[in-house]
């Protein structure tokens, strides 16, 4: 379909991941796993996870929208509040006292 895809991605036909990973639905279904998405660092560390109802689709964005998170909080050592997109302000990490958050004041954080 002429798109390439330069990130892993699992094909589990028999469902023996999803079973291992608790992604079977009881009662919704024996053979079909819910909709899931990992986020995985590239040291291999579980970042996020995202389950969704069999009956309902993913979101893009919010998938995304995550991942840029993620990046930022790391990149910049802050954290992002709820509904976040880039260009909005970030919130740095409690400081150890008065003078500290001065400095960053002068700096031009709020």
């Amino acid at each position: 379909m002429g798109v390439e895809i330069n990130f892993p991605i699992i094909a589990d036909l028999n469902i023996k991941i999803a079973g291992a990973y608790g992604m079977v639905q009881p009662g919704a279904s024996n053979t079909s796993a819910v909709r899931a998405t990992f986020v995985i660092a590239p040291e291999a560390v579980l970042r996020a996870m995202l389950y969704y109802r069999m009956s309902n689709g993913r979101s893009v964005a919010e998938i995304l929208g995550l991942a840029e998170t993620l990046q930022t909080s790391d990149a910049n050592v802050c954290a992002t509040p709820e509904s976040w997109i880039p260009g909005n302000e970030v919130i740095v990490p409690p400081l150890a006292n008065a003078q500290e958050a001065e400095v960053l004041k002068v700096q031009g954080y709020n």
